[in-house]
């Protein structure tokens, strides 16, 4: 009689509901390296400020398709009609501080790619960790810090080229997000699966 499978282990954080699992299972932690994806994932994180994660997901689709599928170069060009059509929109986050930032960063992000050329951005964001994957060893939930070195440096530096809501513990969690640093804990299945694909594009020390 065969064994019964032993249950998969996962981070605490998603739970059992299916799109935060598979948020989890597929997205989390894996290195994200495309300028526009970093940008829009940036942007995805400052509307969560002081909101859950499993909010932003729910919402993401109209969110990208408020935003014109979160293209800097387009949202960088938003005026007033457009932060008014966004605010009346239900498929968002309606706050004008987070409508107005995420402008504003589309802006940010335009003057670095320009001044810096491409990977400008990826560069920016991969260098507090030395543009790799920093992995922690994390046994249990008390140990994920909510902010580290790595986010305060990347906030200071985003905050400098006129960035906003990207504080360090949101920028923990963006990097968190994009791979900057391996944080799924030991027992996840993640964590190794993750170490893999970083192992495989040359992103571990």
């Amino acid at each position: 009689m065969p064994r019964p499978r032993k249950p998969v282990e996962r981070c605490w954080w998603c739970g059992t509901d299916p799109i935060y699992v598979d948020y989890h299972d597929h997205e989390w932690g894996v290195p994200l390296r495309d300028d526009r994806e970093l940008f829009a994932k940036l942007v995805l994180d400052g509307f969560q400020a002081g909101l859950s994660w499993i909010t932003i997901l729910k919402r993401r689709a109209g969110i990208l398709a408020a935003f014109d599928g979160l293209d800097p170069e387009r949202v960088a060009r938003y005026g007033r009609k457009d932060v008014a059509r966004l605010l009346g929109d239900t498929r968002i986050i309606r706050s004008q501080a987070k409508v107005t930032a995420a402008i504003r960063n589309a802006q940010a992000w335009c003057n670095v790619m320009e001044r810096g050329g491409r990977h400008a951005f990826r560069d920016m964001v991969w260098e507090p960790t030395g543009h790799a994957v920093k992995v922690r060893r994390l046994r249990r939930r008390s140990e994920v810090p909510a902010e580290s070195p790595e986010s305060r440096a990347l906030a200071r530096r985003l905050k400098a080229e006129g960035f906003g809501f990207c504080g360090p513990v949101i920028c923990h969690a963006y990097m968190q997000a994009v791979g900057c640093v391996n944080e799924h804990l030991l027992s996840c299945f993640r964590h190794a699966q993750v170490l893999k694909v970083a192992r495989t594009q040359r992103l571990l020390p």
